[in-house]
């Protein structure tokens, strides 16, 4: 079957599709390879059919106390029903929600297809989320279980749910929750330590993942097959964490036939089969790593390697080379931090061909030593976002090099895109204008916020991202800058709103305006600008002391300064834009030429 995402594509004939009709920038994609209207069980159930034996998932030991991990498509899918039916016997049921919050182990893996197989959805939380954004996920789409790292690096996930639930330490002959700031959440479960951490003493209301697993009778696990046959593709199964111009987050509900599909054609853009080791060191917990990398993986027989909990660019470069993986995802800054290794010559790479690179704006320096140095010639650059499953477009791997470093690829199949105006007319071919998606991948909505998913989603299904674009005559989009006030760092996305309402409870500031600013590493940096109370004088590492172990790690601000007023427009509204090119002037920062 031919490769919707071929530079052949755009040869003549039949070779037309992709390109836009007409003159003005709407385009839509291939329909060559149909829908498939399965869900994730029936999804893993082909692979294990197809794939049985083979090795499906490595976790590589690359610290002490690590232990590697190996399991085939048949192991994979034992354990996690293994999962699925101690769950049941939690009373878990379809559409209940289950939130995992962990770095990327194995049992990630597990309860991402055990929920699936019952049909009860699984709520992603951020590793960096600290007690109050914890609280709120939690409670707002009212998780009935927790599934949880004991802590990662510096965080002390125990010691942040105690802090908000003490009732966990409360003895009691079952380890079933009961507290007044966490209502609905009823189970607490634990993984262990790689480092035999399993002598550590638990709260009485929380219980081992391995004693968890163990509950589930043969009853349970009778169930499974029927009620899997039961679900419906449609159905949500997964809730991810969008951070809102609000200031509080939006739950993004995304379906099996949403990322079924996206995996589907994402693996195909990178040409994946059985013969591909995928190395995964983008988060679980983001569409990336569970969807363009897990599920990928699945649909496509290729197997998945996980180089550690949490990115480290040594270690990854060392798993590359141990397991010969022929593909690697990351964000720009990922691939940024490993070509400037001390390592990377010592470690032979010559196995990788392909990946995806995504989650930022691309330095186009940064995509050519990809190509050279990391020797992925076939690299793919990707454009999304979590509400639309997430990718819309995407290169193709036989795309001329110019191509790639220049653009974010052209439309996937089955998805439509126009780029508009203020006025939502489409603008013509090469203007810039926000992009808009349509297709089976816009999400389900935000949870029971109806209102807010009204604001992102049109009457004619048009999911509007908020980003800037053009469309060039071929089909190939340019992601030019964003309409809504957010910044990107590092892959994540920052909302400036967010931050400037925790700074705003700091007794000494009056007024506060957060922004990014180009950064080498991150592609941008927070900058809070801050206005005082009359009579105080504060300090960067004060306001910076204020965020620390209360808001992620990532929204906190690198560069603070004090100011006695805002620059403003003719009508009083703040000008960020005069303001980040104050900062880029006053510090000498450089704007990298992106994608």
């Amino acid at each position: 079957m031919s490769n919707p995402f071929s530079s052949g594509w755009v040869r003549g004939g039949a070779d037309d599709r992709l390109r836009p009709q007409g003159t003005l920038s709407y385009v839509s994609g291939a329909t060559d390879d149909p829908l498939r209207f399965r869900t994730i069980p029936q999804l893993l159930d082909r692979a294990v059919e197809k794939h049985g034996s083979r090795d499906a998932v490595i976790f590589a030991a690359n610290a002490p106390g690590q232990n590697a991990v190996t399991l085939s498509w048949y192991d994979l899918q034992k354990r996690a029903d293994d999962v699925a039916a101690a769950l049941l016997a939690l009373g878990i049921r379809r559409g209940n929600r289950v939130g995992i919050w962990s770095p990327n182990r194995v049992e990630w893996l597990l309860a991402q297809f055990g929920t699936a197989r019952i049909g009860a959805v699984l709520v992603n939380i951020n590793p960096a989320y600290r007690a109050s954004e914890l609280e709120f996920a939690l409670n707002k789409v009212r998780c009935r279980a927790l599934i949880m790292a004991r802590s990662l690096k510096g965080s002390d996930y125990l010691a942040m749910l105690k802090g908000l639930a003490p009732e966990i330490d409360r003895p009691g002959e079952e380890p079933v929750l009961e507290s007044r700031r966490l209502p609905h959440l009823k189970n607490v479960i634990v993984l262990d330590d790689a480092n035999a951490s399993g002598k550590q003493k638990l709260p009485a209301r929380a219980q081992r993942f391995a004693d968890f697993v163990r509950q589930a009778g043969p009853a349970h696990h009778a169930r499974l097959k029927g009620l899997s046959a039961t679900l419906d593709p449609d159905d949500t199964i997964n809730i991810q964490f969008t951070s809102g111009t609000t200031g509080s987050p939006k739950g993004a509900m995304l379906s099996h036939f949403n990322i079924v599909n996206n995996a589907r054609y994402s693996a195909r853009a990178m040409a994946l089969d059985e013969r591909d080791r995928l190395c995964i060191p983008v988060p679980l917990y983001h569409c990336f790593g569970m969807v363009l990398g897990v599920l990928a993986c699945v649909a496509s027989g290729a197997t998945m390697v996980f180089p550690g909990e949490s990115f480290e660019p040594r270690q990854t470069l060392a798993t590359v080379a141990r397991h010969r993986c022929t593909a690697l995802h990351g964000v720009p800054t990922m691939f940024i931090a490993m070509l400037a290794d001390e390592s990377l010559a010592q470690h032979e790479l010559a196995s990788l061909r392909t990946g995806i690179m995504a989650g930022a704006p691309c330095p186009i320096e940064t995509m050519r030593r990809v190509v050279d140095e990391l020797h992925m010639a076939q690299v793919t650059i990707g454009y999304g976002m979590t509400e639309t499953s997430p990718i819309s477009f995407q290169s193709g791997i036989d795309d001329p090099l110019e191509r790639r470093v220049s653009t974010v690829g052209r439309i996937h199949p089955h998805v439509e895109v126009k780029i508009v105006d203020a006025e939502g007319r489409i603008v013509p071919l090469g203007q810039q204008g926000e992009l808009c998606t349509r297709g089976y991948s816009v999400m389900r909505g935000y949870w029971e916020e109806p209102e807010r998913t009204r604001e992102s989603i049109d009457d004619a299904g048009w999911m509007h991202t908020g980003d800037l674009a053009t469309l060039d005559a071929q089909g190939y989009c340019n992601i030019v800058g964003r309409v809504k006030d957010m910044l990107i760092r590092g892959g994540e996305n920052v909302y400036p709103r967010e931050i400037e309402e925790y700074l705003q409870r700091h007794p000494k500031v009056q007024a506060v305006q957060v922004f990014g600013v180009p950064d080498a590493r991150y592609g941008e940096e927070i900058c809070a600008w801050i206005v005082l109370e009359p009579g105080q004088a504060s300090s960067k590492e004060e306001i910076v002391a204020f965020c620390q172990g209360q808001i992620a790690h990532y929204k906190v601000p690198r560069h603070v300064r004090f100011v006695t007023e805002f620059p403003v427009t003719a009508t009083g509204k703040p000008q960020k834009f005069v303001m980040r090119e104050t900062m880029v002037r006053e510090l000498g920062l450089k704007v990298a030429a992106t994608a």
